[in-house]
């Protein structure tokens, strides 16, 4: 199984939402109840949420997770 953190990207319509993306892929003799299970760790523990799942011909599957970045301003003013 592979995954790929993406950077953070704006939603089209929703300027000031911006979220953070995870690629998960799984090869075709890879087992689907495993892919699930890591699905699930990561939305448990990470707060990611499904955004796209997709079924290959071969048999391959590739999921798309997102979670919202927060943006965190300072409220200190230190000179």
């Amino acid at each position: 199984m592979k995954e790929t953190l993406q950077g953070v990207a704006t939603v089209k319509g929703a300027p000031n939402k911006q979220y953070e993306y995870l690629i998960l892929s799984v090869r075709a003799d890879e087992s689907a109840p495993l892919a699930y299970q890591r699905l699930r760790e990561h939305a448990e523990y990470g707060k990611w949420e499904l955004e796209r799942s997709l079924l290959y011909i071969g048999g391959g599957r590739r999921f798309w997770m997102r979670r919202k970045v927060f943006r965190v301003q300072g409220t200190l003013d230190i000179r």
